[in-house]
């Protein structure tokens, strides 16, 4: 149950509250929200953010209508999902913290970093979402696609903030892998093949439905993640292969909401996100799989390719068209900001971790409000960010390819901690703390900060403002 006086006090101190920055252009009335999350797409899988470099086989997939986001709205270039895997990330996105600090980074006796079924866990019920924060202030809310908070009932979207909810509590290569609406399983086999045509079709016929009043669309899609499934009228189409042809029919619904946008007359009206859970898993031929170009490894790591997302933001008259964001920024900024948007506020009663981005979003040059940005693998703490250098501290091999069947001491080999320049050296190929040692103490004080605030497990730190995870009593206990 929700506390009371929490939504009490919400109520009285959003009329309050107003958008950061008097300076930023105000919006007129309360503007639509509408984030579209991918699972498992690469930062090189976008037509805007694809890099040429003479790979064999890795031709460009299309993405006419993510560029058109691009082109009309903002691109963010160093955009960061907290989490490397699909549960923490999501957590994230939805609280505005880091996952460690509202448990949801750790399942089960064994330490798994995503739900399964056999998992009693989920977001806890006394976290404030996004969702519920834009209901308090007159949102109709939606969430459609994949949810994976946890699938018992405490932790449904509809309990979440959420009116309606049509879609998957798991992703597609987990069972039950059922669709629901609401809490009513309708289809217990649902054709992946047009999955995303069906989430594409219900997201359009929420904004049609609601056009009337202010609305927040969660557009979850299960696409690209594996296993890849596409329908007949996409396949074969793109030039890499099935992989692409997954993108692209995402693309095409990606166009398919703006469409609906556009002829309801509620586009200018309407802020959009798009953006990736975390980085592709490249296991597999090349045409099955993604790509995190110029970035190193993929999905499951801290290192760049694997939580370091294409971001593109459209909000006509208030984002620039054609503006390029090169400062840090996260998904968990989305709460904080879309609150502020929408004249409301985050919880006051706790830590959240993101911060207000308008100005980011609005203002070219504008510096990011982050400090430094901590790159966490389940509770243990692998990296940290500030400005343009990366410390990453000592990690086994296993840890940047942890899809590997490495065996002995290949499996334990021991990488240093090392520094690097992402701004002349994206890829992490190149360890300059021999250089910069002064750089690498900083960013160690920074990192201890943090442990003492939310943990690591590699140093055996509990951290002392961590909230709890939400869990269903197994029966008998």
């Amino acid at each position: 149950m929700k506390s009371s006086f929490r939504h009490l006090l919400a109520l009285l101190l959003a009329p309050l509250a107003t958008l950061h920055g008097a300076d930023v252009p105000k919006p007129a009335g309360k503007p639509n929200i509408l984030i579209i999350l991918t699972d498992d797409l690469g930062y090189d899988d976008v037509g805007c953010y694809w890099t040429p470099d003479n790979r064999p086989g890795f031709e460009k997939i299309r993405t006419p209508n993510l560029d058109r986001l691009a082109a009309e709205g903002a691109r963010f270039t160093d955009f960061y999902s907290p989490a490397p895997v699909c549960t923490p990330s999501r957590a994230a996105l939805m609280t505005g913290c880091y996952p460690v600090r509202v448990g949801m980074s750790s399942f089960g006796r064994n330490g798994g970093h995503v739900l399964y079924e056999a998992h009693v866990e989920g977001l806890n019920p006394d976290e404030v979402t996004l969702a519920e924060i834009l209901k308090e202030r007159g949102y109709a809310t939606a969430c459609v696609g994949k949810w994976h908070l946890g699938h018992l009932a405490p932790f449904s979207p509809r309990q979440h903030g959420f009116d309606a909810f049509y879609g998957m509590m798991f992703p597609n290569d987990m069972k039950p892998f059922v669709l629901h609406r609401d809490e009513t399983v309708i289809k217990p086999h649902p054709d992946q093949k047009t999955l995303t045509e069906q989430f594409t079709e219900e997201a359009v016929k929420f904004v049609r439905t609601k056009r009337d009043q202010p609305f927040f669309l969660y557009l979850a899609y299960s696409a690209p993640h594996i296993p890849l499934h596409v329908s007949d009228r996409f396949r074969g189409k793109s030039a890499r292969g099935l992989y692409g042809d997954v993108v692209e029919c995402m693309d095409w619904g990606v166009g398919e909401v703006l469409k609906a946008l556009d002829e309801t007359g509620l586009a200018d009206r309407t802020l959009v996100v798009f953006t990736s859970d975390n980085g592709p898993d490249t296991r597999g031929p090349y045409d099955k799989r993604g790509q995190a170009f110029p970035l190193r490894a993929a999905k499951a790591t801290t290192r760049e390719g694997g939580v370091r997302v294409p971001c593109l933001m459209r909000w006509p008259g208030r984002i620039p068209a054609g503006l390029v964001c090169r400062e840090i920024a996260s998904a968990m900024d989305v709460l904080p900001t879309v609150a502020g948007i929408a004249g409301a506020q985050p919880p006051q009663d706790r830590i959240i971790d993101g911060k207000d981005i308008l100005p980011l979003m609005t203002k070219p040059g504008a510096p990011s409000p982050h400090d430094a940005f901590f790159y966490y693998n389940g509770e243990k703490l692998e990296a940290v960010r500030s400005a343009n250098w990366k410390l990453v501290f000592p990690r086994t091999a296993m840890d940047d390819t942890p899809y590997e069947r490495k065996q002995g001491a290949a499996k334990e080999a021991l990488l240093p901690e090392a520094l690097y320049d992402l701004a002349a050296d994206v890829g992490e190929t190149t360890d300059v703390i021999g250089k910069h040692p002064e750089v690498a103490q900083r960013l160690s004080a920074l990192a201890e900060r943090m442990r003492e605030d939310i943990g690591d497990s590699a140093t055996k730190q509990k951290g002392k403002n961590r909230r709890p995870v939400g869990r269903v009593p197994a029966s008998g206990q």
